[in-house]
């Protein structure tokens, strides 16, 4: 019996558990699901034969000595920053790796330890990164076979809420980490365009927006995501013009969004005692004190961001302008703004969510410049079986099984852009209804 260890029982993983239980039977695999929460874990297992669901503490270095050892491949769904305290255990205990996040420094310092044991530590392998790396590379591949000259790749990707369950003036709700929501765009995006680099500062960031429209689901706002051109040698596009990845919102968010930026209360990077403060208080502190009412106070210090009436009722519907006791004795501004959205943004029962990517490549091929659209959409199934948790858990549940059954010959730390994981895995997810549609314009 081959035996998997899955670390984590979060939003994204219930698709996932359910594929490797699914499949348990005929793989001959058993699943051990691994939680702070052991009730979590217990959530996702129910009581499935070849599984068991443990309380697990990545820090406890017996425990996860133990259970990584006993693991024939572990996929881990931990917070980012943890996953190289297992990576470094699984390198030590000779065992492969997928996880669904960014390639970090700590990660690809392993690379070459990594080979050497014969092992593969499988990174971005989830929605993005992942899914939208496979299929981006699988178009790329196809036109670089038949001559062309890809002159512009734009990738935008979107976690959102259904149009049907789209009740609040935001547009959003929290389909996957929330706090990675607060916390997204910070530092500086860079991408290239026109042969130049460009470099966004988080305060520009969304405010400098591209309007996206993806057939048959709607029209998105995309703002740049990180650094882009890290991903140039990756794609083999060296003499590319224009590369850019980005994001995905609903139209209006990201203006609204741009008024919390600027006031400073998406920081995490000092705590405020907030045991005496209202939420009204809390936003008046960040501004210069006169007759004015705080809304009135707000327009008038950030007249410059030309935010239009809807911002501003999105604005007053998050509850930061509320006189209501913050309900924590201290925290970040990030943090303090993370427990009020929690309420506002939460997923209801019977809310759906949808997850959009849209590829968009110029290229020359016999002289002619043309444009191929490759867009995706697809809806959750309900609150828990989420179209987030289907996006990020299966590509990597598949990754997991190709890897076991000896199907992937690539080494070392790696991303899935290579035919041998790609093909194998696109096909398998058109198979669950995760299909693109492809345009071509002439």
């Amino acid at each position: 019996m081959r035996k998997i260890l899955v670390l984590g029982a979060g939003k994204s993983s219930w698709h996932l558990i359910n594929y490797l239980l699914s499949n348990a039977q005929e793989q001959n695999w058993h699943v051990t699901v691994a939680d702070a929460s052991v009730e979590l874990a217990k959530s996702k297992t129910q009581n499935h034969s070849a599984s068991n669901a443990i309380a697990f503490n990545i820090n406890d270095e017996s425990q996860r000595k133990s259970e990584i050892s006993k693991a024939d491949i572990v996929i881990s769904l931990l917070p980012p920053s943890l996953h190289a305290i297992a990576a470094v255990e699984c390198l030590s205990e000779g065992k492969n790796l997928v996880t669904a996040s960014y390639v970090s420094e700590q990660m690809n310092a392993l690379n070459n330890d990594v080979k050497n044991k014969n092992l593969i530590f499988l990174n971005e392998c989830g929605l993005d990164p992942g899914i939208d790396h496979m299929s981006a590379m699988q178009i790329i591949h196809v036109l670089q076979a038949k001559g062309a000259e890809i002159i512009s790749f734009k990738s935008y990707t979107g976690g959102l809420i259904s149009p049907g369950s789209n009740n609040n003036p935001w547009g959003y709700k929290f389909t996957w980490n929330p706090k990675n929501v607060i916390l997204a765009g910070q530092g500086t995006a860079l991408y290239r365009q026109n042969r130049n680099n460009k470099f966004t500062p988080y305060h520009r960031l969304f405010s400098q927006i591209e309007k996206i429209n993806i057939s048959g689901t709607g029209q998105f706002e995309g703002y740049a995501n990180r650094n882009s051109n890290a991903y140039i040698e990756t794609y083999n596009l060296q003499n590319i013009s224009t590369l850019l990845r980005g994001t995905l919102r609903y139209a209006g968010y990201c203006s609204a969004w741009n008024l919390f930026v600027h006031l400073g209360i998406t920081d995490d990077t000092y705590l405020i005692n907030t045991s005496s403060l209202t939420y009204h208080d809390w936003i008046s502190s960040y501004l210069p004190d006169n007759e004015k009412s705080l809304i009135q106070n707000l327009q008038s210090q950030f007249s410059y961001l030309n935010l239009s009436t809807d911002d501003w009722e999105r604005i007053k519907w998050s509850g930061i302008l509320d006189k209501t006791p913050i309900p924590l004795s201290s925290g970040t501004p990030a943090e303090i703004l993370l427990n009020l959205l929690e309420s506002k943004w939460k997923m209801e029962l019977g809310d759906l969510d949808l997850v959009v990517m849209q590829h968009i490549f110029e290229y020359i091929l016999n002289g002619k410049t043309q444009t191929h659209v490759s867009s995706l959409s697809v809806k959750g199934e309900n609150e828990t079986a989420t179209a987030m948790s289907k996006t990020v858990g299966l590509p990597m549940a598949i990754a997991a099984k190709l890897i076991l059954n000896g199907k992937v010959k690539t080494k070392g730390v790696a991303i899935p852009v290579v035919a041998e994981i790609y093909e194998p895995l696109l096909h398998e997810l058109a198979q669950m209804g995760i299909v693109f549609i492809e345009e071509h314009i002439y």
